[in-house]
């Protein structure tokens, strides 16, 4: 256990001795250190409940607590504080033995769960009639350190990129690229040229879809026609969705996330059994007809004056919906990839379709009740003018060009502070600085909340920014390299309060892991991480290193590789890289 839940669950038990039986202990990190390590704060609400003076009920459990040895352990001192808040001050020698187990882990002492689960995560999604666009990014980036996080801690991870590939648009596509294989004189050259880039593709075929009658009812022909399985159209299909799945491999690759064609599980996939959905919906019961579409009706989705909204999943013409996708698509996942947790990264407008499929899922026994599904929804990039980001024209902004922007003003920034470094390292250190800080600034918000996109503030080597803390990564690196190697078998010692402040700290790292599991928040590792950079920087100006009595450079060599270690874990777990010098 990390040590909040271990003093939570110790606490909990001496309210429970104390008369209090389910009362939490409410254990949180104190806001200054003068408070103590932590704070339990349950007290209040357990003397309400009992009808109790809340210090009297606070002495009875500190002395049920000084009675523990399992805690007494750790823990120095606690302190009645206010109203009965308890202080708990930990012993600096268990803060330095456990700082000694971690350095010797291989992955920060974070034990593993003791309760597996198989967790689907369905993140990324573009739509493959186009190139990837920003407000794909926070999809693809949030799922993805949350993936690493539940892989961390033990988690079967089983990512699924639920592309669209299929539907009405793609009949617009492939009979624009069928016109372009036939007016083109050398096979594909010209098809391919126009491939490359997709979204101008789209528009041209937009317009002929548009403005030409009768492309536009080709185009609707040959929908079924794919729909149908007609083999020319599935290998015309085919092509253009491997050259939109190349340019999303692109785009993963440069974001440094861990989607691969593996994990593509596209709308099409379950093309076959979305017929099956509506027969076993009609079993249950749960279907009802309404102007000739297929829908359900549950109470549970009543809007204004206690009206129903339905959920539609066949239309009146036999066509099915996004809604009948989604639940073939859980109860695949139910039944072939076993899962046990399902978290969908969509954006927050999709919330009451989320809710309908997955209580119309539960309801149909396409999966258990015992199954969490958890729409983990996310606000939006905004432009300064607190609109949706845009070009200057007002079109959607390519991811992939956004991407290129933030290389090429790194590589500017870097330029500016280290002219005199070879334009290779210069490039390298720009790639991983430029990437590094789009995915903070957005990592780093609350993912509910909408946010401002501003370069100036994600490229700044202040405050709370991936280059900040790449920075504070190799400024430790640059000690290491002055002072030589580590004595392993040297003692640490806490005796300065920034010491101290730092290995509490440093122990606290598998706490934001944790709520990260829990919630689906990066933002709670980011401020960690943040918070353990200015603690570093407080020690290493409070506590010198280099100019220190061997005993006590090296302990606080020991603290350093330490901070540097979790520096590292902590922005790979956000998908972000860190460098040796920069």
């Amino acid at each position: 256990m990390n040590i909040r839940t271990q003093l939570d669950t110790i606490i909990t038990q001496a309210l429970a001795n104390a008369g209090a039986d389910n009362a939490p202990a409410v254990v949180k990190t104190s806001a200054r250190p003068e408070f103590g390590d932590y704070q339990a704060n349950g007290i209040m609400g357990a003397a309400k409940k009992l009808k109790m003076n809340p210090r009297e009920l606070a002495t009875k459990v500190v002395a049920d607590l000084e009675l523990n040895n399992e805690i007494t352990e750790l823990v120095e001192s606690f302190e009645i504080a206010g109203p009965g808040f308890i202080n708990i001050h930990l012993k600096n020698t268990w803060l330095a033995e456990r700082i000694e187990q971690t350095l010797k882990s291989d992955n920060l002492a974070i034990a593993k769960t003791n309760k597996p689960e198989t967790v689907v995560i369905d993140y990324s999604a573009p739509n493959l009639a186009k190139e990837m666009h920003v407000g794909h990014l926070r999809s693809t980036i949030i799922g993805d350190s949350i993936s690493r996080v539940l892989e961390l801690l033990g988690h079967k991870v089983i990512r699924q990129n639920h592309v669209g590939d299929w539907g009405t648009q793609f009949g617009m596509l492939l009979t624009y690229m069928s016109e372009l294989k036939q007016e083109s004189s050398e096979l594909n050259s010209e098809l391919e040229v126009q491939l490359a880039d997709l979204e101008k593709f789209y528009q041209a075929a937009k317009i002929r879809f548009d403005e030409d009658e009768t492309f536009a009812a080709q185009a609707r022909e040959n929908v079924v026609k794919l729909q149908a399985g007609d083999v020319e159209f599935l290998k015309l299909w085919q092509q253009f969705i491997d050259t939109s799945l190349n340019h999303c491999d692109e785009i993963y690759q440069i974001l440094n996330v861990k989607l691969t064609r593996d994990d593509v599980a596209p709308e099409s996939q379950y093309n076959d059994d979305l017929a099956n959905v509506i027969i076993d919906l009609d079993k249950t019961g749960l279907l009802s007809e309404n102007q000739g579409a297929q829908c359900v009706f549950l109470d549970e989705f009543k809007g204004k004056e206690d009206s129903i909204i339905p959920m539609i999943v066949q239309k009146s013409d036999g066509g099915y919906l996004y809604a009948t996708t989604d639940l073939a698509a859980l109860r695949y996942r139910h039944n072939q990839l076993g899962m046990t947790r399902g978290l969908y990264l969509v954006d927050a407008r999709q919330s009451l379709h989320l809710k309908q499929v997955y209580v119309v899922g539960k309801k149909a026994g396409f999966v258990p009740e015992s199954t969490s599904l958890e729409h983990m929804a996310f606000g939006t990039m905004m432009g300064k003018d607190g609109t949706p980001f845009k070009t200057r024209s007002g079109g959607t902004v390519k991811l992939i060009d956004l991407l290129n922007e933030a290389k090429l003003r790194a590589f500017d920034l870097v330029t500016s502070k280290n002219p005199d470094l070879d334009e290779e390292s210069r490039r390298s250190i720009a790639n991983t600085v430029g990437i590094g800080a789009v995915k903070y600034a957005d990592l780093s918000k609350n993912r509910t909340s909408d946010y401002i996109f501003n370069w100036d503030t994600m490229l700044s080597f202040e405050g709370n920014t991936a280059p900040y803390l790449q920075y504070a990564y190799a400024r430790i690196q640059s000690i290491f390299r002055k002072a030589g190697d580590i004595n392993n078998n040297a003692e640490i010692s806490l005796l300065e309060p920034a010491e101290r402040l730092l290995a509490t700290k440093l122990l606290q790292f598998s706490e934001a892991v944790e709520i990260v599991a829990k919630d689906g928040t990066p933002n709670f590792l980011c401020n960690y991480l943040f918070e353990l950079s200015g603690n570093f920087m407080s020690f290493y100006e409070a506590c010198p290193i280099m100019k220190a009595d061997e005993v006590t450079k090296q302990s606080r060599l020991k603290l350093a590789k330490l901070t540097a270690n979790t520096l590292k874990t902590g922005l790979d777990l956000l998908g972000i890289d860190v460098m040796e010098r920069m």
